[in-house]
């Protein structure tokens, strides 16, 4: 894993995540963003020609090493802890990580511990029952560049996923608004 990699993990892992309702969005496009409903990668996809993955970590991670936040909101079992970037055309833009609690892997039509290099939010959204909620957002500095990241938890089949994206400075969230 490369040091910018490292400390774009690093600082999702800071985010002071905030109820949508009580955060100041930079702009109405970062809103927009932040606030995706649907598969962030259908998003990307629609700014790019190839949306790529790089699958940096992909294994279980044991309950005790989960924080209250995150039991909170999931429970405290075992998870797949899935890590990777985001490409649009080679371009870094979305560094992502996943905690999967080994119950929401039973019984799915997908085996998410196999995903690989295909975006988690191509699979998760395909399936019939997907929803999204527990929605929160924040921004971190790194390298004296602000950041904006969300967090929310993903059902799929009614079973709980925590994804939480950090925007890399090359995404499209940061484009400039025409006037």
């Amino acid at each position: 894993m490369n040091q910018p990699t490292a400390l774009y993990l690093s600082a999702l892992r800071q985010v002071d995540w905030q109820q949508p309702d009580h955060f100041s969005f930079p702009t109405q496009s970062a809103k927009t963003w932040l606030l995706e409903q649907g598969s962030l990668s259908r998003l990307l996809e629609s700014y790019c020609q190839t949306l790529s993955v790089d699958l940096l970590h992909n294994k279980v991670v044991r309950e005790d090493k989960l924080n209250a936040q995150e039991i909170e909101l999931l429970t405290k079992e075992a998870c797949l802890l899935r890590k990777v970037v985001l490409k649009g055309d080679g371009e870094s833009w979305v560094l992502g990580r996943t905690l999967i609690p080994h119950s929401s892997m039973l019984g799915q039509k997908y085996d998410l511990a196999q995903q690989g290099e295909i975006p988690l939010g191509l699979t998760v959204f395909s399936a019939n029952n997907v929803k999204r909620d527990a929605l929160q957002v924040g921004i971190v500095e790194v390298d004296g560049q602000r950041l904006l990241a969300r967090r929310s938890r993903l059902w799929m089949n009614h079973k709980p996923m925590l994804v939480a994206e950090l925007f890399l400075p090359t995404a499209p969230i940061y484009a400039k608004e025409s006037a």
